[in-house]
């Protein structure tokens, strides 16, 4: 598909309703696990947060990038995560903050992003943050220049990636005394999970009910 092709039928996919939650592929690697709720528990005032899942050319393919997370942070020290952070009074709503974010963690020019929608906003519990994840395509293959106080390092994946069954694992890991499965994308290396991996996952099942790769 061509790039406008492409662009709009995110947009499309992004405009419909989410997926059930049985086609969204990290979710299905639970095998029947309890999931965790996708809102705030009651009386827990959460932090309102964005993350921007950004889309761009490179040698005719959508490539996205992903940061890993400095060890200065308070929170999800060296994982692997979108660029993203707390929505502020002046961001105007979610995709505000996350063209903010995004630019202040990874160099992104916001005036070059075309905002596409927005997936499910999810509560992560470690951090108390109420995610909505923001989805932009850049015209232009985008060349990273992070901020090593927020981000280690930066990578960049073809989104076909995330489509390969092969890239999603999982592994019994031990957590707080507790062992648990944890399902994840491998990529270039690193073990995306968590709530990188949810937002993902749905972004790839409402792209396949959108009719992504016929």
């Amino acid at each position: 598909m061509r790039w406008r092709t492409q662009i709009e039928l995110i947009r499309q996919a992004l405009a419909g309703p989410p997926p059930p939650l049985e086609e969204v592929l990290i979710l299905r690697r639970l095998d029947g696990a309890p999931l965790r709720p996708f809102t705030p528990p009651p009386g827990v005032t959460p932090r309102q947060s964005a993350a921007l899942l950004l889309l761009f050319p490179r040698d005719d393919q959508l490539h996205l990038p992903l940061t890993v997370r400095s060890s200065r942070v308070t929170t999800h020290r060296g994982e692997v995560s979108l660029p993203g952070g707390g929505i502020d009074p002046g961001d105007g709503g979610a995709a505000g903050a996350a063209l903010r974010e995004a630019h202040e963690e990874i160099g992104v020019d916001p005036v070059q992003v075309e905002v596409l929608g927005a997936l499910t906003t999810f509560y992560i519990p470690p951090s108390n943050n109420y995610l909505t994840p923001i989805v932009g395509a850049y015209p232009t293959p985008f060349e990273p220049n992070h901020d090593p106080e927020e981000v280690e390092s930066v990578f960049t994946v073809p989104l076909a990636a995330l489509f390969d069954p092969a890239t999603v694992r999982e592994e019994i890991w031990e957590r707080n005394g507790t062992r648990m499965r944890v399902p994840f994308f491998a990529l270039n290396g690193y073990k995306v999970w968590g709530a990188t991996a949810l937002l993902l996952s749905e972004f790839v099942a409402r792209l396949q009910r959108a009719g992504w790769g016929r």
